[in-house]
């Protein structure tokens, strides 16, 4: 199923566990829990336009994107993401990309993560179902973690080459994988990820270079 939400709404809410218009530019796929001890306890997902950009608040995790943010090739995909307020545990946030039938549920795609606590993740999405580390949770000196006002700015890159991926953090590389297996899938649509219950999340400046 899917709904259209009207472009003079300044808040877009969605509540359903599959792919919806959250206006007619951008597209968002919730992704509920299934932890009982880790529950989405706020039950809808928000997005707004903010300061060039939009802002996100989760309930649900979610992935969001435009029907034409497509990249495929060797580019770099960046955005800035400032952490308004801290969640009340770790939970991550960043970019997808290689995304092919987002709203079916055969849904696939990669994505590049980091949270409050200064660690990063690589993650292929399979289906509704299965998720495959490509690098698990990983401490990196790279993330700016909230100050004493909760808040923290990163820029956050996926440089897709000819033979390899790399995932930079406020322009430091601190992964590097092969094009190969589920980390060679690449091409597609592309957008940001924000897991559940973080009350806050800038998004500026996504975009892709050639």
């Amino acid at each position: 199923m899917i709904r259209r939400f009207s472009m003079a709404a300044l808040a877009f809410l969605l509540v359903l566990p599959i792919a919806a218009h959250a206006q007619d530019d951008f597209m968002m796929r919730v992704d509920r829990s299934t932890n009982a001890a880790d529950p989405d306890d706020v039950p809808d997902v928000t997005i707004t336009p903010a300061d060039g950009g939009f802002q996100v608040n989760t309930g649900p995790a979610a992935i969001i994107w435009e029907a034409d943010n497509m990249a495929s090739g060797e580019y770099t995909l960046s955005a800035r993401f400032t952490l308004l307020e801290p969640s009340g545990h770790p939970n991550y946030y960043g970019l997808f990309y290689g995304g092919g039938a987002l709203e079916g549920e055969r849904q696939n795609y990669m994505y590049f993560l980091i949270a409050q606590n200064g660690t990063y993740i690589v993650k292929h999405r399979a289906g509704n179902e299965t998720v495959h580390d490509v690098q698990g949770r990983t401490a990196s000196d790279a993330i700016v973690t909230p100050g004493d006002d909760g808040t923290a700015v990163n820029d956050l890159e996926v440089r897709v080459g000819a033979d390899e991926t790399e995932f930079v953090i406020n322009g430091q590389v601190v992964f590097t994988a092969p094009k190969t297996g589920m980390a060679g899938r690449t091409d597609g649509l592309y957008g940001v990820r924000i897991n559940h219950v973080i009350p806050g999340v800038l998004v500026q400046g996504l975009e892709v270079a050639h």
